[in-house]
């Protein structure tokens, strides 16, 4: 898997070390995360909408309803950029200064292109819906021709992007490291808790494996 190519606009500039630009890094980051980031500008207007998505190969997926404005002004070729960002952990220095977290995220820029296809729509979707819930496509309903014609379907290419990564204890002063004061990491970890079943949950319908065990 080659390498992304480093762009004037993807190559990290602030603590150029933590940049990552291996498709097995971002990819990595783009398929553990839940929620992107979906930036872009109208009429000089800058917006940032959070919603799932998906990843084909090296497409990044995202989807909502044919009234999204951010869909149809997307899928007419304006630039957008996308970002997830995965927070592992809050950073605790000897002086406020160093506070920092560690992190893990992922900058995708380019232009999106609507998916028109039907067979093509169906598989984008499903790529959404098994990122967030595995195996979940193959249990519930899929979409009726109706629910797909009121659906729109955005493929990103994962051509310009780039990943920057922090790990690791504090980055405090040497003048500082004498000051009694504790430092550190405080770990963060999304965790799934026990599933809740719907009330109205026909009786008999026994939990699934890929609920019971689903990890974030």
């Amino acid at each position: 898997m080659s390498d992304l190519v480093v762009t004037e606009r993807t190559k990290v500039r602030r603590r150029a070390a933590r940049g990552r630009y291996d498709r097995d890094t971002v990819y990595a980051i783009l398929d553990e995360g839940l929620v992107a980031h979906v930036g872009f500008a109208v009429d000089g207007q800058p917006f940032v909408i959070p919603v799932v998505y998906g990843r084909a190969g090296d497409r990044l997926l995202l989807h909502g309803s044919v009234a999204s404005r951010m869909l149809r002004t997307l899928r007419d070729g304006l630039a957008v950029c996308v970002t997830v960002t995965i927070v592992d952990g809050i950073v605790l220095a000897r002086s406020v200064f160093h506070h920092s977290m560690n992190y893990r995220s992922v900058v995708v820029l380019g232009r999106a292109v609507e998916i028109s296809d039907m067979d093509a729509k169906v598989e984008a979707l499903r790529a959404i819906v098994d990122h967030v819930a595995p195996e979940r496509w193959g249990v519930a309903r899929t979409p009726t021709a109706e629910e797909l014609r009121a659906t729109t379907v955005l493929e990103l290419a994962i051509s310009e992007a780039s990943a920057k990564v922090r790990t690791g204890p504090p980055l405090d002063d040497d003048g500082d490291l004498e000051r009694p004061c504790w430092a550190g990491e405080i770990p963060l970890r999304m965790t799934a808790l026990a599933p809740v079943a719907d009330p109205a949950l026909a009786p008999g319908i026994e939990l699934p494996p890929s609920v019971a065990t689903y990890r974030p």
